[in-house]
């Protein structure tokens, strides 16, 4: 497994190429890297953990369905390439504001909430484990846009409850604190 997961991080970092963390100057690839280790700790589905490495890839990058099929293909069994690409798409954005101008920011990601609902409990979790990293690493950075962000994910949280528990509880925790900390 371990091999498996270091070609699909590879595949990662080629996708993500020069990408850089928002806020840092890490590589993009740092933040999937993160994600699938927290996932790590509740779980060893590869589809998971691959998923986990690239959530954002179809979203951020020019890579598509097909040419991450293929990929995936290469690495691992069809049944689990599959499975693996579609917990990527359940974690892509269908919202966004490049095909859904006429709708304000609030309105679109209600409509994500709604969709979010629908994935996979294994999905949910991976969305976790990204609020997660998110989270902590969003309030030092841009405590301004962290208020928004926190509540945004703070519903979906409350949304999703078919995921692990205790990573969920855990991100809830984070995203709590994280607004209690902007409060003061």
């Amino acid at each position: 497994m371990e091999e498996t997961l270091r070609k699909i991080t590879e595949f990662g970092y080629h996708a993500h190429g020069n990408q850089q963390r928002k806020y840092t100057p890490d590589l993009y690839m740092v933040h999937p890297v993160r994600v699938m280790e927290q996932c790590k700790n509740y779980t060893q589905d590869i589809t998971v953990l691959a998923a986990a490495l690239l959530h954002d890839v179809l979203e951020d990058t020019p890579i598509g369905e097909e040419e991450m099929r293929n990929f995936l293909l290469t690495v691992m069994p069809e049944a689990q390439a599959e499975e693996t690409l579609k917990r990527v798409i359940e974690l892509t954005d269908v919202y966004i504001k490049d095909d859904f101008p006429q709708l304000n920011r609030r309105t679109r990601k209600a409509k994500e909430v709604e969709r979010l609902k629908q994935i996979s409990p294994e999905t949910q979790t991976v969305k976790y484990a990204d609020i997660l990293d998110n989270s902590q690493e969003i309030i030092p950075y841009d405590p301004h846009f962290a208020k928004v962000y926190l509540h945004e994910v703070k519903t979906i949280l409350k949304a999703l409850d078919r995921g692990n528990p205790e990573l969920r509880r855990k991100a809830m925790t984070v995203v709590e604190e994280g607004l209690k900390q902007l409060s003061r």
